[in-house]
């Protein structure tokens, strides 16, 4: 059986279901569930995205100054957010690094006092389109003996990571934007965004580095949580078996076995 695979935006079908003054200027590149770069007929620069209305935590972000962008226009399932200057880094380099520790650190106890629930790690049963245990407990011997030890530790913790931090929730290089110099300019793709610890980000940079930048991976220091751990190589791992090749679920279980907590 084929596993699903998360449908990718239609930029033009969902300009038609919006019904706004927008023009299709082209697909963004990168990005593996899609986005769209769309101009108002002021001239104003956007990008639309399918997702969840995450602008006021975004609100929060920019006042801790974070360069989160601002939401245009919330049409669920769809988001309409300023194009925020510069590029996604090539590779990244120690300065990247470096930026995103900090934005990480100014994330930390913006939600102290908030009521949002923890972010979901989705380590007992399926995630909403990601985190899915299926792909893992069908795909071979190695992926099944993964989804054990994932699953034990979900049966050892709560599934909800609590913490009074604004997590990314997918904090990557490739959702960064850097200049010229290779100052970071925007933190984008935050439809993860949610109330929790924001090791889970770390670790998810972390995860993305032993795969691009392997020489920087110990840059980035934070606790061994086992939890962050399990919901990193199961979101990988469930995500390569879906979406790509066999060599990429090789190589996610080698980061997931390199980085898994002593």
């Amino acid at each position: 059986m084929t596993p699903p695979r998360v449908r990718r935006l239609d930029a033009r079908a969902a300009l038609r279901e919006l019904g706004l003054p927008l023009t299709y200027e082209g697909p963004c590149p990168g990005g593996q569930v899609g986005a769209a770069y769309v101009r108002w007929p002021d001239g104003r620069r956007a990008v639309l995205t399918r997702g969840p209305d995450v602008g006021p935590l975004l609100d929060l972000a920019r006042a801790a100054g974070v360069p989160a962008p601002r939401y245009q226009a919330v049409r669920p399932p769809f988001t309409v957010q300023e194009r925020l200057p510069g590029t996604v880094p090539g590779e990244p380099g120690p300065a990247v690094v470096r930026s995103m520790l900090d934005v990480n650190r100014r994330l930390r106890g913006l939600l102290a006092g908030s009521s949002l629930p923890g972010v979901p790690l989705h380590l007992r049963a399926d995630g909403p389109g990601f985190c899915l245990h299926g792909p893992l407990r069908e795909h071979d011997g190695r992926t099944r003996r993964l989804l054990a030890q994932i699953e034990e530790i979900g049966a050892s913790f709560p599934d909800r990571l609590d913490g009074d931090d604004l997590v990314h929730g997918d904090y990557h290089p490739e959702n960064v934007l850097v200049d010229g110099s290779g100052a970071l300019t925007g933190v984008v793709d935050w439809h993860g965004a949610a109330r929790g610890n924001g090791d889970l980000d770390l670790h998810t940079l972390r995860f993305h580095l032993a795969r691009r930048a392997p020489r920087l991976l110990f840059d980035v220091h934070g606790p061994a949580e086992p939890v962050c751990w399990a919901h990193m190589s199961l979101r990988q791992v469930d995500w390569a078996i879906r979406h790509f090749s066999p060599a990429e679920v090789t190589a996610w279980l080698d980061v997931a076995e390199r980085l898994r907590p002593a």
